[in-house]
């Protein structure tokens, strides 16, 4: 129902990676994210981990309620930054959330007005600062391919890029083109694929 690909790199001399993802399926639907420690080395992806497990454990929950228990849980860590979405495979819809500033982008297979979608972004920590939430919902069709990239990657790294190819080599890519190399940086790549498994 989606095909993924995520590549990351840890900031230079640091043995772990502050930025870290889920991809979890539940019954009709998956649930995608990318979350951010503040900061780089192992207090960050402490944080980042913290989070991952809480989105891991109910991928069902709507992501306005799991980015309120993420922020619960990191009291007294670091905190961390925030993009989900939320796939409704039988309905053909994705909602969307960010806290803080890493970056969703949907690209769209047909030739729709807007041919890209990003997701706003509300100003935020979890874990220290919780905003007004909402959850964005658009539908999506077989083809349109989610990109979250955390602040280690290029702002402008959608330009005139080509996404015909796997959602690995696409992340692979970004990462190697696209990486400032002053943070922690993570690409996760998501195409919906259809209900059945298959491109229509």
């Amino acid at each position: 129902m989606i095909e993924w690909g995520v590549a990351h790199a840890a900031f230079a001399g640091e043995p772990k990676c502050g930025d870290s993802h889920v991809v979890k399926d539940f019954p009709g639907g998956a649930l995608v994210a990318v979350l951010d420690g503040i900061g780089h080395g192992a207090e960050a992806c402490r944080a980042a981990e913290t989070a991952a497990v809480i989105l891991a454990e109910r991928p069902y929950e709507s992501i306005v309620s799991l980015v309120k228990r993420c922020h619960e849980a990191l009291r007294g860590t670091r905190g961390v930054v925030m993009s989900v979405a939320s796939f409704n495979f039988p309905q053909r819809m994705m909602a969307w959330c960010g806290v803080g500033n890493v970056e969703g982008l949907l690209v769209r297979s047909e030739p729709l007005t807007p041919p890209r979608e990003s997701l706003l972004l509300r100003a935020g920590v979890l874990g220290h600062q919780l905003p007004a939430l909402h959850s964005a919902v658009v539908p999506v069709t077989p083809g349109d391919t989610l990109i979250f990239t955390t602040d280690g990657i290029r702002h402008n790294f959608d330009s005139s890029r080509q996404y015909h190819v796997s959602p690995q080599e696409i992340a692979d890519q970004i990462l190697t083109q696209d990486s400032k190399g002053t943070d922690d940086s993570l690409v996760l790549v998501a195409r919906y694929i259809g209900t059945d498994g298959r491109r229509e």
